[in-house]
């Protein structure tokens, strides 16, 4: 059975969660983070099920009558996270208060810069050019190519068993 006003009150925790997180006062997002963090163990809590024994081992008890410890192990984990979040929340907003004696998020003008800049970038979202592979063609192609440069190497100095020859010739 739906327990409706569970579901309702998880719900408005979420939503006056939501609409505190997006406001510009750093206390307000502590809030809002604290009440979406508390609609979620409601949430957990309801995920579990129908509430039944104790989950102690009992020999004499059937097995489908215990409660699921999951959820209930998931909930402890759950609020040491968010004391560990509220703390540091809380550091953030002392540190602001004694720094700026001001509460709210400041606006950054790079961020608002970065923001207007155009997201297209010709390095990144240009078209590949389609280079052609030396592999592809027929035989005779190859061939032809592999003459060619054994020419311009000839007419650049010769191979590089010649070159290598040459400079050591030359250090002697």
């Amino acid at each position: 059975m739906i327990d409706a006003a569970l579901l309702l009150v998880m719900g408005v925790l979420y939503a006056v969660g939501v609409y505190l997180i997006l406001e510009k006062a750093l206390t307000k997002v502590l809030l809002g983070l604290m009440l979406i963090t508390n609609a979620t163990n409601i949430f957990i809590l309801h995920a579990g099920g129908l509430p039944g024994r104790a989950a102690f081992w009992d020999g004499t008890t059937d097995p489908a009558d215990y409660t699921d410890p999951l959820p209930q192990a998931l909930i402890l984990t759950a609020i040491v996270i968010s004391f560990a979040v509220t703390a540091l929340m809380l550091g953030m907003i002392y540190r602001s208060w004694v720094l700026s004696r001001k509460d709210d998020i400041q606006d950054d003008a790079e961020d608002r810069r970065v923001a207007a800049q155009s997201d297209y970038d010709p390095e990144d979202d240009d078209a590949a050019p389609i280079e052609p592979s030396e592999f592809e063609g027929s035989e005779e192609e190859r061939e032809a190519e592999y003459r060619r440069r054994k020419e311009r190497q000839a007419a650049a100095g010769g191979t590089r068993d010649e070159a290598r020859r040459a400079r050591k010739e030359r250090r002697r």
